[in-house]
């Protein structure tokens, strides 16, 4: 899930990433070409209910490719992605337009 918030004095988008439930993950990473790939940067901080969640400040007027990564070896996209996009490893990436 994914839930936008756009700041009225910066040209900057906080898009908050929510995995969800079902992908009974230990740890969860987000994953994109906003933070180069890293598989450590964007940690999910686990919340009540079990979920994972993590806001980040996007620069507006662009395109991110991103992904989830679970446990250290599961990639997932966002259900609630804008669209999706090859990523040359026979699979597709996230995209989320801000």
């Amino acid at each position: 899930m994914l839930e936008k918030k756009y700041l009225k004095t910066k040209p900057v988008c906080e898009v908050t990433f929510i995995a969800p439930l079902k992908w009974q993950g230990e740890s969860v990473i987000l994953a994109g070409d906003f933070n180069e790939w890293s598989e450590s940067t964007h940690p999910m901080k686990r919340q009540k209910d079990g979920s994972f969640k993590v806001t980040v400040k996007l620069d507006t007027g662009r395109e991110y490719a991103f992904r989830y990564l679970v446990n250290g070896t599961e990639w997932h996209n966002d259900d609630a992605a804008d669209r999706y996009q090859p990523n040359g490893f026979g699979e597709e990436n996230s995209i989320i337009s801000v």
